[in-house]
């Protein structure tokens, strides 16, 4: 959101695309970059907008095709108004030139400072993935496929490949997924053909996969709850993909990014009853019929997302996890009176700890007797005992889990 706002007043795309593609670097890269910091460091810098433009130096002559003396000298230059700082930035970037191969074997010892992510979030994921550790650490560190999902409401993705052909834009279909074309290079929206006419929507493969898990083939009559739906990707998939529902209750909690799920709606000319609630309070906003679809994105960790926002290895502590916990099975408590019997409930997170997800449904179906795992099959993800998991980077995907939990008659 910081992004958006000042991105607002720059003009030149080119300048824009720059600027984004600095400030997820240094995100991306920070625990590597704040090392390298430190060590041309005599002492800490206390002011923070000054070690930011330090490591937005070193991001570029690390990581970016910037010719070196002009990053040291923008570098440098954006330092103006503190002229003391002007050159101290000056003797850092020119220090890190000077010595890098030795600073960098020296950063290529700790584990936290190669990989670039906080120590606590390396054990969890070693503990939880030993084998695939390495896997999801590097991919966390890359840059994601720009992923389209084609309204084959109102065309075919055939049909669409071929427009995005004739403007040079280049994608390939992902063979598992439907509605899904992966581009070869990202590009600005209003470069996609007919996008603002809502006949595509960007949506990376592994989030599309929601929509065809919640058996909505016999959609005729179905009432379809969609709780923590903002920014309302899933809930729009919902209806491109059975337009003949009785009902689509889409809830969250926050009224700005409800009010995302409605451009997203207006955008595609789809239509949905949308309510801002606590989804662990449904007495608050439900009116008494129960449904016979739930989709639960349940609030989570968000460690299967990293790549698109790597911001999350600076903001989440250890300590959130088990509270995210706490919240998940609140609201999995919540919204499970609300599935009618042979129902279906979809139990979804952008995690990849077991906490989030194998360990909260088995927790859930041994309190609930009248709760069983549906399975399913799929040419995607790893198989676990209680659902699917796709680790980031797996078939080009973002990490996501899913569990088919259906509700006896």
């Amino acid at each position: 959101m910081a992004l958006d706002q000042a991105l607002a007043s720059v003009e030149s795309g080119q300048d824009r695309a720059f600027i984004q593609a600095l400030c997820y670097g240094v995100c991306r890269h920070y625990h590597y970059l704040d090392f390298i910091l430190n060590q041309l460091l005599a002492k800490p810098l206390k002011e923070m907008d000054v070690k930011v433009l330090a490591l937005i130096g070193l991001y570029q002559l690390r990581f970016m095709r910037v010719k070196t003396h002009a990053a040291v000298s923008e570098t440098v230059h954006a330092t103006r108004k503190k002229p003391w700082a002007k050159g101290l930035i000056n003797a850092l970037l020119r220090t890190y030139l000077r010595d890098q191969e030795t600073l960098e074997q020296a950063a290529k010892q700790i584990p936290p400072v190669v990989n670039s992510h906080p120590d606590w979030l390396i054990q969890h994921i070693q503990r939880d993935w030993p084998e695939q550790a390495k896997q999801i650490l590097t991919e966390n560190n890359q840059q994601p496929p720009m992923v389209l999902r084609v309204n084959l409401a109102k065309i075919s993705r055939e049909q669409y490949l071929l427009q995005l052909n004739s403007l040079d834009i280049t994608a390939v279909a992902v063979d598992f997924c439907p509605s899904a074309l992966m581009l070869d290079k990202p590009v600005p929206v209003e470069q996609l053909p007919d996008f603002f006419e809502g006949l595509v929507s960007v949506q990376d493969t592994a989030a599309q996969l929601a929509a065809g898990l919640l058996g909505l083939d016999t959609g005729l009559g179905l009432r379809v709850l969609d709780v923590c739906a903002a920014p309302g990707g899933k809930t729009a998939h919902i209806l491109e993909t059975q337009p003949h529902l009785s009902a689509l209750v889409a809830v969250d909690i926050d009224t700005a990014r409800m009010q995302r799920v409605r451009d997203n709606l207006q955008r595609l000319q789809l239509s949905a009853t949308l309510l801002v609630g606590d989804a662990a309070k449904p007495l608050d906003w439900w009116d008494g019929q129960l449904f016979d679809r739930i989709l639960l994105d349940a609030p989570c960790s968000a460690t299967g997302v990293i790549r698109r926002h790597p911001d999350i290895k600076l903001l989440r502590r250890a300590e959130d996890i088990a509270q995210l916990q706490i919240l998940q099975k609140s609201i999995l408590e919540a919204v499970w009176p609300l599935l009618a019997p042979g129902g279906l409930l979809l139990y979804a997170t952008c995690s990849v700890l077991k906490q989030e997800n194998e360990q909260q449904v088995l927790a859930f179906l041994a309190a609930h007797s009248d709760a069983f795992i549906e399975l399913f099959s799929g040419d995607w993800g790893r198989v676990g005992t209680y659902g699917r998991q796709i680790l980031p980077g797996d078939q080009g995907m973002d990490g996501f889990y899913y569990a088919r939990l259906g509700k006896r008659r």
